[in-house]
């Protein structure tokens, strides 16, 4: 299985509980943020190598239900982030140690000082990412063919991005997020408090591995 265990978790490079999305969830937009430089580092993270993504056999599955749902009522989903190796979550552990690097501060985190984001929770060593099962996601509006309107944007480092905020989204905003929201709950998807477009399969395969090869 190519894992090893240290004294907090396990630790593995096999990626043969995985596929690409887009070979489960033909109907995806993908928008692979981290493979990109616009993103709150402002460079190409450590482990994607190439724009495609991935998700553990049981989560891509699971989406494809999402994605058939949506599909109804004229949406497509459109992915920022899946898998996402220990090798990248590692990249942001090291950006963020270096405080001089704000270079997309005015686009992902006005509102923080740099210094924060370890103690409130942005950047983490470890992420459920890199267990395989979590997506960040949002919804393509076919008819408009611009993305549906969640009064905020993907990565914002923020009380906005929390699902619950309400103090100056509209209702069409805040019922938009809801609807994903529902949409994923009902498709075994569990939701956090912090983020509207994070999504983990509550019946994850693999809850107590974090993986480590390349996307």
């Amino acid at each position: 299985m190519n894992a090893f265990e240290t004294e907090e978790l396990k630790m593995s490079k096999d990626s043969s509980g995985f596929v690409r999305i887009t070979d489960v969830v033909p109907d995806v937009i993908l928008e692979p943020r981290y493979y990109s430089t616009y993103n709150f580092v402002g460079s190409r993270i450590d482990g994607y190598t190439a724009a495609d993504m991935r998700l553990t056999k049981e989560a891509a599955a699971a989406l494809r239900k999402v994605s058939d749902e949506v599909k109804r009522d004229g949406y497509r989903l459109k992915i920022y982030d899946a898998y996402r190796p220990q090798r990248a979550v590692n990249h942001f552990v090291r950006w963020a140690e270096a405080l001089d690097d704000t270079l997309m501060r005015p686009y992902f985190y006005p509102e923080k000082e740099k210094d924060v984001l370890f103690e409130q929770g942005y950047i983490a060593e470890y992420s459920g990412h890199s267990r395989g099962s979590t997506v960040d996601l949002t919804l393509f509006d076919m008819k408009t063919g611009r993305d549906v309107d969640m009064g905020g944007t993907f990565d914002w480092f923020g009380l906005r991005s929390h699902p619950s905020y309400k103090d100056d989204l509209t209702e069409e905003q805040y019922a938009n997020r809801m609807y994903l929201r529902a949409k994923m709950m009902d498709a075994g998807f569990g939701p956090i408090t912090t983020e509207w477009w994070h999504f983990t399969l509550i019946n994850e395969p693999y809850a107590d591995t974090y993986f480590d090869f390349s996307n």
